[in-house]
């Protein structure tokens, strides 16, 4: 970026007259530091303000069988998309295009197409509320729900369990109830990496008394010991250790420990009644307490200790922690939500902190921490391929049309269909659909199978190399950039994980004259798709004037009342959320539901290990920004396997050794990952790890958890073998 433009730059992140970082989802607090990023903000931030542009020269120079063997990495490194491209059938390479012929290819193809439902419309959870909204306006008015979204692949299993449970798909808490916390369960979460700011509002709710609890199967560093940049004193000596006990649990055992925890709760309620649990929350505010009761008492100490891995006295010493607190916060992330039992592992976590009425309580609440800046919003605006008929009576009503009721096509079934020939048409905006997906091979032939494949993106990436029979790339703005149009600079707004609504304003120059804004290319690829014959929608009003968007999401969206006034306040709005606001629960039954779940989790057949895959410390989701993982100790590489030492001897392998990681899903398919180093690391027996997308190819498509159809890329079971000397 330069000196000078990156410290204008960065000094904009997450200010309430700034921009908002597009890495991660994670709050701002009240009171904001002069440098409100952490390490991988600002390398999000690098990688999208880079002086380095991809031209038409670049794809003159390079065909799709030059870009095909190339990494991520290098293709991120390449710099802005900077003008539209377009892939002609039978052609070997992209070329430009018009913005106008552009949008003509896509509404030619969508409109000759036997049905709306063979069109897929993907989003990544970094798109603006304004564009989302509009998005799915499009979608809608064309005729289908086929909405997939990088929720399904990530977080769908929190939103399913929760909405169940307590009538959101929504965590409880604020930033403050964090700080306030008298004890925090930190659950199949990494927060150094994926969420580092996270560690500051550990570190506060530390000073203020509050104990950590780590559950993960990898030692985190950020957990262990932590350095707070913003202050002096942070980075002087061996920095805070912020985990007060750490649970080294087996990959997928989770809900075997909740519930030892829900049933000693039970126990020590019947030793000393009215001593432990809060039992006018539960008589008042619950449903189903008796027979989840009923079910608890039963739980197996040998099961839970076969489960977790982890030795009866650990597991009483974190109830000890539990016993002792009055607030208690969980929080989660992928580590619960890609097993095959991800839904009642979150309910059994529902019920954990229903026990003792923590929802609903000051310092106390589930905290789902999601990843992408803006993924909570998207669902929000109705990026969802189930929509309920609220929502749709609304935007029916606002727009005067009537919009589809069928559900559409999840990421996983987007797949299936487009490999089964039932969708032809893909649209993404933002992500990188290819990285993110499981079964990366058959995704791969998936999306070739299609007549067009459209990805709106500010960088090239796998998924612009594998294009469908025609493939259009159509670059956009970035949040860091200024949006101006005939009117006057334009704003978007975010919703963060915890439901704050806030504005973010672009102020570099675009990195092309040629960009449009993600609001632009919408309204123009509907206004030519769509035509007179669609939603009666001024396309045109508002790409000149977002103001207007967000006049029409507050008629159509509750929550959002008087939306133009109220973003622009600093600091922005809380979104309301009836458990955490009014201990109200839109469930069916009314109330907070108290669920019996069976216990589950992987059995792994012997000589085989269960595979998690997860981000290195220079990565965040699909984007590459380098080879090392300091955090680690991995540099200059990405096929590693980090796995017990005895499962190494055990194997007859020596560390550095290179292997193929090969998956068992019982379908016939091989799924293998080829020539990667072994590395001895801090892991439970049997359990092993490697980076993702580069061991998406082991994830079957099939293999996904219960109800909420999230590939299990926590827990799958593989075996190793020799790299051939040739690979």
């Amino acid at each position: 970026m330069g000196v000078r433009r990156s410290l204008l730059t960065l000094l904009r992140v997450n200010q309430k007259e700034g921009f908002d970082c597009p890495g991660c989802a994670w709050p701002e607090p009240e009171h904001r530091h002069r440098a409100e990023f952490c390490e991988n903000g600002a390398k999000a931030v690098a990688e999208e303000a880079t002086v380095r542009r991809v031209t038409a020269d670049f794809f003159a120079e390079h065909t799709l069988e030059d870009l095909l063997p190339r990494s991520d990495h290098w293709l991120g490194q390449q710099g802005r998309l900077t003008r539209p491209m377009y892939r002609p059938a039978g052609s070997d390479r992209y070329r430009p295009i018009s913005w106008g012929d552009a949008f003509d290819v896509v509404a030619r193809e969508l409109r000759t197409l036997d049905h709306p439902d063979q069109a897929a419309f993907y989003t990544s959870g970094r798109a603006s509320n304004e564009a989302a909204f509009l998005y799915q306006l499009f979608v809608r008015g064309f005729g289908t729900n086929n909405l997939p979204d990088c929720s399904n692949m990530c977080h769908e299993s929190s939103g399913s369990a929760l909405t169940e449970t307590i009538g959101i798909g929504k965590g409880s808490v604020t930033l403050e109830d964090l700080h306030e916390a008298d004890l925090i369960l930190v659950v199949g979460q990494n927060p150094g990496t994926n969420h580092p700011r996270m560690l500051s509002a550990l570190e506060t709710a530390k000073r203020r008394g509050a104990r950590v609890v780590a559950v993960n199967p990898l030692p985190e560093a950020g957990l262990l010991r932590f350095k707070n940049p913003q202050r002096p004193s942070g980075v002087l000596g061996g920095g805070t250790r912020l985990a007060d006990q750490f649970l080294q649990i087996r990959l997928g055992g989770d809900q075997a420990l909740f519930q030892a925890f829900n049933r000693l709760l039970l126990e020590a309620e019947d030793e000393a009644p009215g001593t432990c649990l809060d039992t006018a929350f539960i008589e008042r505010h619950t449903h189903g307490f008796e027979e989840f009761a009923e079910h608890a008492r039963k739980a197996s100490w040998d099961e839970i200790l076969a489960a977790t891995g982890l030795p009866e006295e650990e597991i009483r010493e974190a109830f000890r922690r539990v016993r002792d607190a009055e607030k208690i916060v969980v929080c989660w992330a992928m580590g619960l939500t890609q097993h095959k039992h991800s839904v009642p592992t979150i309910r059994d976590v529902v019920n954990f902190l229903l026990l003792r009425g923590n929802i609903g309580r000051p310092g106390a609440g589930l905290c789902p921490v999601r990843g992408h800046s803006n993924v909570q919003g998207d669902r929000t605006m109705g990026i969802y391929e189930k929509p309920d008929d609220a929502f749709l009576d609304a935007l029916g009503t606002e727009f005067a049309f009537t919009p589809p009721r069928r559900h559409g096509h999840d990421a996983v079934d987007s797949i299936r269909a487009m490999r089964d020939g039932d969708v032809r048409v893909f649209v993404a905006l933002g992500g990188n659909f290819v990285a993110a997906a499981p079964d990366t091979d058959l995704t791969e032939q998936a999306l070739r199978r299609c007549r067009l494949t459209v990805q709106i993106s500010t960088k090239l990436n796998r998924s612009h190399v594998i294009a469908g029979e025609q493939a259009l790339i159509l670059p956009c703005l970035g949040r860091t950039e200024a949006d101006l149009r005939p009117g006057g600079p334009q704003l978007v707004t975010v919703e963060d994980s915890m439901g704050m609504v806030h504005l973010s304003r672009g102020r570099l120059a675009p990195a092309s004259e040629e960009l449009l804004s993600e609001v632009a290319i919408i309204c123009r690829m509907a206004s030519a798709t769509l035509g007179e014959g669609g939603p009666q929608v001024p396309w045109e009003e508002f790409e000149s004037d977002y103001d207007r968007i967000r006049d029409r999401i507050e008629r159509v969206i509750p929550g959002f009342e008087d939306f133009n006034a109220r973003v622009r306040k600093p600091g922005g709005f809380a979104l309301p959320h009836p458990p955490r606001d009014e201990r109200r629960f839109t469930t069916a039954t009314g109330f907070a539901n108290f669920t019996a779940n069976a216990l589950e989790y992987p059995e792994v057949p012997p000589g085989r290990l269960l595979l998690q895959t997860l981000r290195s410390h220079d990565q965040y989701n699909t984007t590459i920004y380098g080879l090392d993982d300091r955090y680690r100790g991995i540099r200059q590489g990405r096929r590693v396997l980090f796995l017990h030492p005895e499962d190494l001897r055990e194997r007859g392998l020596a560390e550095g050794d290179m292997v193929d990681i090969v998956s068992e899903f019982g379908d016939g398919v091989e799924r293998r990952a080829p020539a990667f180093r072994t590395v001895s690391y801090s892991t439970p027996r049997g359990c092993c790890a490697a980076y993702f997308p580069e061991t998406n190819v082991l994830v079957p498509l099939d293999s996904t958890a219960a109800v909420s159809n999230t590939p299990t890329s926590k827990s799958v079971v593989v075996r190793l073998e020799p790299t051939s000397t040739g690979a």
